[in-house]
């Protein structure tokens, strides 16, 4: 029976990660996408080689029991006249429909091609799970209230810095009577934003679960790094983007504008493979740590607020991630890349600056951001930058829905097959948790 339980949530577990790979990831490479600079295949391949290593090298190594912090497990262990092992039978069962319920929310997202929060998604079905288990007294409303508010925070900060940096591009280097020269003394600055701006992501939100081990990696010396990092790149750059538009400020200014964007698709691919490889560092555990958490206690018939994640597990979540991507992915990367507006890779630059740049300071700050939310917002500020008729409108509304159905849809699923398997596997369960103590 316990065999089962690990099989069967082992499969939900890469299920989940299958849909965080089609609907997360492929909102990261829809810039370059959607701007041209990669083909569909050559996202997918770079995305899923950036995923899966973020996953795998530094992916979290522990992770918590219920990761979001919405229900904590001691509340559900306080519950009176519970049974000896039932608490954590009916966490067992509460993280495995959290899980699917997650894990079904996204799928239908995908399949209509609407980007969502796959915390928020988890989010919702642990708050569903833990108010039929402990009351409502169980959800932890402070940490809920962040979440909604993070509907409004996320693309709002993301459009307006999207915006600002495009209108710049714009007015320095797109609207110059002489492009392709405005373009030498403009663009390499651009360039140190974006490798200054990632190298900082790529440091807190990549390797965060592995620099506490690190101590020189944080504070002033990772702001040293990234700022050198990013004043080499913009020196190699100044030197590249004066060979390649040597002689082209004679050109008419449609072919000018032409070979300027030509640089900043190298641009677009660099910021992409970025938050993907964040990506997978982090949001890997949305799939695995439930799962991980479940296996420990069919092991040790314990309930523990972290436990270690093994090698296998952050293996078999990589590849699920990469898996979805590959097989389901097109489909959000063709909403976020080519239907909220069109896409250069000038503006793709100017919308992975900001999402790194927003997702990089509000965390920073303690304040809650979706890496989704902020991206479609993102893009839908370089869209205004170009006025109103910049966007299309019909697609955002259904965007705005589907964010704002999440977590009550994850989390009235979730209700439904708690109770169910409540009804179902309780006393078996229970059993293998007291075994697993002797």
């Amino acid at each position: 029976m316990d065999v089962f339980i690990l099989v069967f949530t082992g499969l939900i577990g890469f299920y989940m990660a299958w849909t965080i790979g089609a609907n997360d990831v492929a909102n990261s490479m829809a810039d370059a996408v959607g701007s041209q600079a990669l083909s569909v295949r050559n996202a997918i391949i770079l995305a899923g080689i950036c995923e899966f290593s973020g996953a795998v090298l530094v992916g979290a190594s522990v992770t918590e029991t219920i990761r979001t912090g919405i229900v904590n497990p001691d509340m559900i262990a306080a519950l009176p006249e519970l049974r000896e092992g039932e608490a954590a039978a009916l966490l067992i069962i509460g993280m495995t429909a959290a899980l699917l319920c997650a894990a079904f929310w996204l799928h239908f997202a995908t399949w209509v091609g609407m980007p969502v929060s796959t915390t928020h998604a988890i989010v919702g079905a642990v708050a569903g799970f833990g108010i039929v288990a402990a009351g409502w007294q169980s959800v932890n409303w402070n940490k809920m209230s962040q979440i909604v508010a993070s509907w409004f925070i996320s693309p709002l900060a993301g459009g307006l810095v999207a915006f600002v940096l495009f209108k710049f591009i714009t007015t320095s280097i797109l609207g110059k009577e002489k492009p392709a020269e405005a373009a030498k003394i403009y663009a390499p600055p651009i360039v140190f934003l974006l490798v200054f701006v990632i190298t900082l992501a790529t440091i807190y939100k990549g390797l965060n679960h592995i620099i506490s081990g690190l101590h020189w990696l944080t504070g002033t010396t990772s702001f040293i790094i990234s700022l050198f990092l990013g004043l080499i790149c913009a020196l190699i750059a100044k030197i590249w983007i004066s060979r390649h538009l040597r002689g082209k400020d004679t050109l008419p200014i449609p072919k000018q504008l032409e070979e300027v964007e030509k640089i900043f698709v190298p641009l677009v691919i660099v910021s992409s493979c970025s938050v993907a490889f964040a990506h997978g560092a982090n949001d890997v555990a949305n799939a695995i740590g439930p799962f991980a958490a479940i296996a420990h206690i069919i092991r040790n018939g314990t309930v523990e607020m972290k436990v270690g994640v093994p090698l296998p597990i952050l293996i078999m979540g990589g590849t699920g991630i990469v898996v979805g991507l590959a097989t389901f992915g097109h489909k959000v990367m063709a909403t976020v890349g080519t239907k909220i507006t069109e896409i250069t890779p000038s503006r793709g630059v100017a919308a992975d600056i900001a999402t790194s740049a927003t997702v990089l300071i509000c965390s920073r700050l303690s304040l809650p951001v979706s890496t989704t939310h902020t991206l479609v917002g993102a893009i839908m500020g370089i869209g205004l930058a170009r006025g109103l008729g910049g966007i299309n409108r019909s697609v955002t509304q259904k965007i705005f829905a589907s964010w704002l159905i999440t977590v009550p849809a994850a989390a009235l699923l979730a209700i439904i097959f708690f109770v169910i398997g409540r009804s179902l596997f309780l006393d078996p369960l229970i059993e293998i948790v007291l075994t697993a103590r002797r």
